[in-house]
């Protein structure tokens, strides 16, 4: 023990002797080390905030889409309810988006209406604040209710409660029965039928057989379908697909069918594929700072070749000249790597606030970036260290004196 305090000693002094060369040495592991925590940490911010929107659509959703063929243009109601029919199925929601027109206290405003099913609002969270959500008795295209986003009650019922209020929607007379809070507050634009702009007053949830009857073509185009239990979303997407083939004559491009869940492992599977690249990429920065370390170290050698011949003289071990080299290596790789484990924490942390991305210390790139450097340390420094410990004492004391 007394021989490797000695060693750590003397290796620690040496290296304060050459302070600006030791620094330069260790720079390259500092910015290895840094791109390493920062980029990972960074991605994964991203991912995980990425994630989360795909969650908030609903991990037991799967999205139909039909652009439909010259035999047939949309989903009909016999297909939805063989969909509905399948095992695993919790309900299915038609999702039809329009604009329409609403005329209060003599100025002309434009909505974004959204049709929608009772079965949307039993498998998504809504953020309802006031009032209830659509029922299935109001699904026939009779009942003229809907709900209302805060957009829309500060334009039309400022200052009011709004359930119960009236809205007239493209001349049809609709009934406020719920407000949701989305927590927007972006002032969107949008084009009347006159080409003139006008702003947009927010957005009006109505029965989605109501909102078909506002649409040009009338036809539905996107369905949400919802699984009780996602270990068998596969499933319920392949009979899906078995369903919609039969309505399209086999016709694949007329219909797209996307499964949440395997689109969530499909990013997993690129996130680890992503995370291995940039490790990889900041990873020859170690390697170049590893370059360095093994030149400085060899120069010390030959610097220091009359101390090595003395101590040698002296009756010094090749072992213990070896390992004094080797600590000094490993305590400039490790002295960058804890360096570049700071900068990259705090560069990744100022990247994630800007970006309004999640932060979190990622355990494993710290773990990379140290065990990396420590490696680079040992792995570039026996090299020099052992050219230290096979120098001759006589050669050495002549070519010093020389």
């Amino acid at each position: 023990m007394d021989i490797l305090k000695q060693s750590i000693s003397m290796s620690i002094k040496n290296i304060r002797t050459n302070k600006m060369r030791s620094f330069l040495t260790t720079l390259g592991i500092i910015i290895g080390v840094t791109a390493v925590i920062a980029l990972i940490t960074i991605v994964h911010g991203v991912y995980d905030s990425v994630m989360g929107q795909f969650s908030e659509l609903g991990a037991n959703t799967i999205t139909v889409s039909v652009t439909g063929n010259a035999m047939k243009t949309g989903i009909s109601d016999s297909d939805i309810e063989n969909i509905e029919a399948l095992k695993y199925v919790n309900g299915t929601s038609p999702s039809v988006t329009t604009t329409a027109t609403v005329m209060y206290e003599g100025s002309k405003n434009t909505v974004t209406v959204q049709g929608r099913s009772d079965a949307y609002f039993r498998n998504t969270t809504t953020n309802l604040v006031l009032g209830r959500e659509l029922t299935s008795l109001e699904m026939d295209g009779s009942v003229y209710t809907c709900i209302i986003d805060r957009d829309c009650a500060q334009t039309f019922f400022l200052g009011t409660n709004p359930l119960g209020q009236t809205l007239k929607l493209n001349g049809y007379t609709y009934t406020v029965v719920g407000l949701t809070d989305d927590g927007s507050d972006d002032d969107n634009s949008s084009f009347n039928s006159f080409g003139q702009s006008s702003s947009n007053a927010g957005t009006v949830i109505i029965p989605y057989r109501n909102a078909l009857r506002m649409t040009s073509s009338g036809n539905i185009t996107s369905l949400e379908v919802y699984v009780s239990d996602t270990r068998y979303s596969d499933a319920v997407t392949a009979a899906v697909e078995n369903i919609l083939s039969e309505s399209f004559s086999n016709d694949s491009d007329s219909y797209n069918v996307t499964n949440m869940d395997s689109l969530i492992q499909s990013m997993e599977t690129t996130e680890n594929m992503l995370m291995a690249m940039l490790g990889g990429i900041a990873s020859i920065s170690l390697l170049v700072g590893g370059i360095g370390i093994m030149n400085m170290m060899l120069v010390s050698v030959s610097e220091r070749t009359k101390e090595i011949g003395l101590r040698k003289a002296l009756g010094a071990e090749p072992s213990r000249i070896q390992m004094q080299f080797l600590l000094e290596s490993i305590f400039l790789s490790l002295t960058g790597g804890f360096v570049g484990v700071i900068l990259g924490l705090i560069i990744s942390y100022v990247a994630s606030t800007l970006m309004s991305t999640t932060f979190e210390i990622q355990m494993s790139a710290i773990l990379l970036g140290v065990g990396f450097s420590a490696a680079i340390g040992i792995i570039f420094g026996w090299v020099p260290a052992r050219r230290a410990s096979r120098l001759n004492p006589i050669d050495a004391l002549r070519n010093s004196d020389g």
